[in-house]
């Protein structure tokens, strides 16, 4: 009989409803068994769509851990400043934790995370579904063959020119620990190092801006935001310079005054050659003293009817996960690698609020 991965869900919003349960709902080595949500209606609901008969909801986090013993897998979908002691709870109590970005609100959180899967042996992972997209995998793939050279420069890019979330606790410093940087940049730079592969920040220097927060008839995505409870920036950049030298310049805003938009977005620059994501993938470089730009054909249509067979990003980074519980092998993100985010992150708004270089020990 195939191993099945009993599962359990704590925190019953957005993102677990939009990606984690119905990713995790598709694949037949999966059993969710236990809803936990500070709203018990959230709970309930979610439960009724996606859970199997004898599921169970929670109201607090620690009973689902404590009761639920064949539970393996814990999906933390909470807001970022309860990421940290809900999985270092969950890992300590013998479950395997996904953890949905960014990987805590603070630095320290995050060692703590670090530390606790170490400690326990349990598996971590982070929830940067960016890397399972068509083109990101086929980059990597590029940067893993040497197809670009020493990429030296690069740019991280999160940009929305007026698409504020309005729901939920976005807007709340307090409970997210920032605005567009620790919610949208988290990916672009996740992308970024990982097609580095460069984990070893040397300086960071960094900017947030709360120019627009304040504005009323915004023409946003999803309708005006409350300019009272807009506790976060509005846009954010940062200019990173690793220890080889190596250069990375990060930008992020919910509302910025710009066309040239775009999210979850690498650009790379190489000794060999250079890459972008800002019409579908393309590289460039010069071959026979000509220079070239060459876009790969990620789809898998062609045919009428017909539109390919490709996982989602959600739905492969859910199996991919699973198959390393089940196979007992590294998880695609690595919390070191998450860790590294976070404290660059981190980083940036520290600089901001200082006016001066972070620099790393």
């Amino acid at each position: 009989m195939a191993r099945i991965v009993n599962v359990g869900i704590i925190g019953c919003g957005g993102i677990a409803n939009q990606k984690h349960l119905p990713s995790l709902s598709k694949l037949s080595n999966v059993k969710i068994k236990a809803f936990c949500d500070i709203i018990p209606e959230r709970a309930e609901k979610a439960c009724k769509k996606y859970g199997t008969e004898d599921a169970k909801v929670y109201e607090n986090y620690k009973d689902l851990i404590i009761n639920e013993k064949d539970i393996e897998v814990i999906h933390v979908c909470t807001p970022n400043i309860s990421h940290s002691e809900i999985t270092v709870f969950a890992l300590k109590n013998d479950k395997h934790v996904m953890c949905e970005k960014p990987m805590a609100k603070t630095y320290n959180q995050a060692i703590e995370m670090v530390k606790a899967a170490e400690e326990t042996g349990k598996k971590l992972t982070i929830g940067y579904q960016n890397r399972f997209r068509p083109d990101s995998l086929y980059l990597k793939k590029a940067c893993n063959n040497d197809e670009l050279g020493d990429i030296y420069f690069a740019k991280a890019h999160a940009i929305r020119r007026r698409a504020v979330p309005t729901w939920g606790v976005f807007l709340d410093e307090e409970a997210q620990g920032g605005g567009p940087l620790i919610d949208i940049g988290t990916h672009a730079l996740d992308l970024t190092l990982w097609m580095m592969n460069n984990y070893k920040p040397k300086m960071v220097v960094g900017n947030t801006f709360y120019k627009l927060k304040d504005q009323k008839e915004t023409a946003n995505a999803w309708g005006d935001w409350d300019t009272e409870k807009f506790t976060v920036e509005d846009s954010a950049f940062g200019y990173i310079i690793m220890e080889d030298n190596s250069t990375i310049f990060l930008e992020s805003s919910w509302a910025l005054n710009t066309l040239d938009i775009g999210e979850a977005r690498t650009t790379l620059c190489g000794t060999k050659a250079g890459a972008d994501m800002r019409d579908g993938l393309r590289i460039n470089g010069v071959k026979y003293n000509k220079q070239y730009v060459e876009k790969p054909a990620l789809t898998e249509d062609g045919v009428d009817f017909y539109d390919g067979t490709q996982d989602s990003p959600a739905d492969l980074e859910a199996k991919k996960w699973i198959e390393s519980i089940i196979e007992d092998k590294e998880p695609v993100v690595k919390p070191e690698e998450a860790l590294v985010v976070t404290q660059i992150l981190e980083a940036i708004y520290e600089s901001s609020k200082t006016g001066k270089p972070v620099y790393f020990k």
